[in-house]
């Protein structure tokens, strides 16, 4: 597994807790770049957020060339009409 994302995603948490318990209007959505469905299912155990299913590989890889992912982790922000912002 990736270790920087491995060390990422508990902060990610707490701050996604955070936001979501003073109502603020905010989503994340996993999309996983696992190798396997089982360890996708593992570390999303890990989340409090959204995923897109494993099985949505055609989409994973769309997405992935839309926000021009080179590695992982790869964060990308939105604004609610999909905008980017990062």
């Amino acid at each position: 597994w990736c270790g920087p994302c491995r060390g990422f995603t508990p902060v990610l948490a707490k701050c996604y807790e955070e936001v979501k318990a003073a109502g603020k209007p905010f989503e994340i959505i996993f999309v996983s770049s696992d190798r396997g469905e089982a360890e996708f299912a593992e570390y999303f155990g890990e989340m409090p957020w959204l995923a897109l299913p494993f099985e949505e590989r055609s989409l994973k890889e769309g997405l992935s060339g839309i926000f021009e992912v080179q590695g992982i982790p790869f964060f990308v922000l939105l604004k609610a009409d999909g905008t980017l912002i990062s």
